[in-house]
């Protein structure tokens, strides 16, 4: 049988705490956000078919400050204010193609970017409703990225507004068309929405064997 007066004091302290406990998880829920997982949606065509528009992807903002960005890697970042046009707004998503000191060429014979001399395979380039590849590049470039900055690019080529795009309409700068480690908000590791397209965003194959960057003395 339960004691009606010790009953009484249980709820009555159980609704005092309540506005605490909300509290507590308003202020959890923030932390993790700010410092930990973000989610994004995908507002573009510049990665499909790897990311599609309105994918909803989740990113890791903790990793980079243990180790550096790894190229193959999906990340998001705060985009210099001359890539800001159309439709991405400020925070872009794109694929790092080269690192600080990495030899980025366009192209091989067979048309792939090569990294350090060595031929990137890119399976997950955009292909067409006919099936037809968007080129590695529509431009030849030789360039060496920068300390402390990115190469990036879209998996969709042909509309991305990407380092590449930015090479052309800057006359080749090099500072411009590449994006500062530091404006890296964190790594897109997995699609949760729609649940019929959720998966892993792991880094292909073809970036395990790219060579290191030589090293400057």
């Amino acid at each position: 049988m339960i004691d009606e007066q010790t009953e009484k004091p249980r709820r009555s302290s159980f609704w005092r705490e309540l506005p605490i406990l909300v509290s507590v998880a308003i202020l959890v829920a923030v932390l993790v956000r700010a410092f930990v997982l973000q989610t994004f949606y995908i507002p573009s065509e510049s990665m499909e078919h790897t990311l599609n528009v309105w994918d909803r992807v989740l990113v890791n903002k903790l990793v980079y400050d243990f180790r550096d960005p790894h190229r193959g890697e999906i990340i998001v970042f705060k985009a210099p204010t001359l890539w800001q046009h159309g439709e991405e707004g400020e925070d872009f998503i794109k694929r790092i193609i080269g690192v600080p000191g990495d030899n980025v060429v366009c192209c091989d014979p067979q048309h792939r970017l090569t990294i350090n001399g060595h031929s990137l395979d890119e399976p997950y380039i955009y292909r067409n409703a006919d099936g037809t590849q968007d080129p590695a590049a529509d431009m030849d470039f030789n360039i060496t990225v920068p300390p402390g900055r990115l190469w990036v690019m879209g998996d969709h080529r042909s509309a991305s507004g990407d380092s590449l795009e930015n090479y052309k309409d800057t006359s080749g700068d090099i500072q411009k068309s590449t994006i500062p480690e530091d404006s890296v908000i964190g790594r897109a590791f997995t699609i949760f929405w729609p649940v019929g397209r959720a998966h892993w965003l792991s880094v292909p194959d073809g970036y395990d064997d790219i060579p290191d960057a030589p090293t400057t003395k």
